[in-house]
């Protein structure tokens, strides 16, 4: 290859015998900074795509934890509502006991009068039978 000639009035001629205006230093110095500037444009796009799958998986991520937590706490409010319904339920039942209680000293109570009565009778018709 022939090296490069003397510029002629700011022209320079390359190896090809083609005209350039621009040095020729200065020209490879363009072309290795252009390629230098597409491998740093395809690394960046690269770098792009790798944290928007990132982000997509973050947000992936966050939903199904969002879900998990909705999920958690209808959980913990139905058992709450079951707890409540419980505690009703066994104060009711406590109620129904007293209740129960109550009803069976009124018998009790009502038995031995009648027994008292059946007693009181069955003496009259001894002493007049």
């Amino acid at each position: 290859m022939a090296a490069p000639t003397q510029p002629v009035d700011g022209f320079y001629f390359d190896e090809l015998s083609k005209i350039r205006v621009l040095d020729p230093s200065a020209a490879n110095n363009t072309e290795n900074l252009r390629d230098e500037c597409k491998d740093f444009v395809d690394k960046i796009s690269s770098f792009q795509s790798l944290v928007g799958g990132f982000i997509e998986m973050v947000d992936l991520l966050a939903r199904q934890v969002e879900e998990e937590k909705t999920k958690a706490i209808g959980a913990r409010t139905h058992l709450q509502s079951i707890a409540k319904q419980r505690e009703a339920q066994k104060r009711q039942i406590h109620s129904l006991i007293a209740e129960k209680k109550t009803q069976l000293e009124r018998m009790r109570l009502e038995y031995e009068s009648l027994q008292q009565i059946e007693k009181e009778q069955r003496d009259f018709i001894e002493d007049f039978g």
